[in-house]
């Protein structure tokens, strides 16, 4: 089975992704996305925007950039550099359902308006210099919406579509449709692979095996939360307490280099730790803790404290 990394805004950054595949090489995703760049109108590439993109600092991985816009000319352009760059392919966003963007007609947005939804392909299909996949929503309020949503992206040549089977009004708020996942797996022209609520080896074995036919599961907060999740649904061992101690020793470390300011770095960490805390044991104390360091002293000794006192959920 195929595993990705899901593109987690604040999170999948590019000194997450070489950090995870290094400490966790034995466990690495197949595919990272990145996560999402919104090309400007302008067309000049913006240097900082753009730096997690750059090659160099996606060197050995397997790297799927991702865009968020309504407009395909932008697509087309930013594409373009892309291609040159070396990627070999590119991911439109149509699932993000943040609010904010939604409003803007952009992400799982996109989807409330068919006739655009349709032009903005027509164009990128049209001019893309890179093969295209797809990451959607089912719809904006009920997931009755997706057949025809379907319907729509079933005209063009999709590289893949990756499914997330909730509506944007959900956000991530209660279950998955996986009915409605079924329904897309058995009608779409292009490979379908998998998003959502995906947090243990379990559910990852018990979901390839319900739909054999999936092209790959992509992982997001299971995999954050555990970054050995992979390794453990492909039948090697679980977290351990010293791994992920390496891998929080070292991204602070790179994030105080990167961002030229510890207090950046453990604000960084602190959405970290938010995730890794689900899966320990009784945590609610360390988290406080965690929580409450502010300085740079602090935060070493709630990080020490985690390490000494803390226990791995059972499983993972």
């Amino acid at each position: 089975m195929r595993y990705d990394f899901a593109p987690m805004e604040g999170v999948t950054d590019a000194i997450f992704r070489s950090t995870h595949a290094r400490i966790f090489a034995d466990g690495r995703a197949d595919r990272y996305f990145t996560p999402f760049l919104s090309p400007n109108q302008d067309h000049i590439v913006d240097e900082k925007r753009v730096h997690d993109w750059r090659p160099e600092q996606n060197a050995g991985l397997n790297v799927v950039p991702q865009l968020l816009t309504k407009n395909a000319e932008d697509f087309i352009w930013m594409a373009g550099i892309l291609r040159d760059w070396g990627y070999t392919e590119v991911n439109l966003n149509l699932g993000c359902p943040s609010g904010t963007v939604a409003a803007k007609g952009k992400g799982a947005g996109a989807l409330r308006d068919p006739a655009a939804l349709e032009r903005l392909l027509d164009g990128i299909y049209a001019g893309s210099p890179l093969p295209v996949s797809l990451k959607t929503r089912l719809g904006i309020a009920d997931a009755s919406e997706f057949p025809a949503i379907l319907e729509i992206y079933n005209r063009y040549p999709v590289k893949e579509l990756i499914v997330h089977p909730r509506v944007q009004k959900q956000m991530y708020r209660g279950e998955a449709d996986r009915a409605a996942f079924a329904a897309a797996l058995a009608g779409s022209k292009a490979p379908v692979c998998y998003n959502g609520d995906l947090f243990t080896a379990d559910a990852c074995r018990a979901l390839a095996a319900e739909y054999p036919a999936v092209s790959g599961l992509m992982l997001g907060r299971g995999l954050a939360a555990d970054p050995a999740l992979v390794r453990l649904a492909r039948g090697g061992s679980g977290l351990a307490l010293a791994e992920l101690q390496a891998f929080a020793d070292a991204l602070f470390a790179e994030y105080c280099t990167a961002f030229r300011s510890e207090k950046s770095a453990i604000n960084r960490m602190k959405a970290l730790w938010n995730l890794w805390f689900t899966v320990f044991e009784d945590a609610d104390e360390l988290q406080k803790k965690m929580h409450r360091a502010a300085e740079p002293w602090a935060y070493r000794a709630a990080v020490r404290t985690a390490f000494a006192q803390g226990r791995l959920t059972a499983g993972v």
